[in-house]
């Protein structure tokens, strides 16, 4: 069985230290990166089955270049604003899910539902 691993891109470097922390229990693996050009390199290094990244660190066409370069890995996009509509075209582009950045817990069980999902579709 494939272990779990996460990399993260996150601008708040607050809520950056507490995912590493809650998602160090769950997941092998948990690499924090500085920009777009060292996730693509971390999920491919530690084979990352989830990629959490801060829309306010990338573009719609930069999420859709992550699903479509890594369609074994599941993206959760972040944003500290409640936005709707920028969701929705998240989730267009090929996030597995969007999250309040703000919300540890609600990032971690999306981080946790997309690697069971992808585990079960790799079995």
């Amino acid at each position: 069985m494939q272990p779990l691993n996460v990399v993260l891109l996150l601008s708040d470097s607050g809520v950056a230290q507490s995912l590493v922390s809650a998602l160090s229990s769950s997941f092998k693996s948990v690499q924090l990166t500085r920009s777009l050009s060292e996730m693509r390199a971390g999920i491919t290094k530690h084979r990352a089955c989830v990629a959490i990244l801060d829309m306010e660190k990338a573009s719609f066409s930069d999420v859709q270049s992550l699903s479509h370069e890594f369609p074994g890995a599941c993206i959760v996009c972040t944003h500290r604003c409640a936005d709707e509509e920028m969701w929705a075209a998240a989730l267009q582009a090929g996030a597995d899910d969007v999250c309040p950045s703000s919300d540890t817990r609600g990032i971690l069980h999306a981080a946790m539902r997309s690697a069971v999902a992808t585990r079960a579709v790799a079995a």
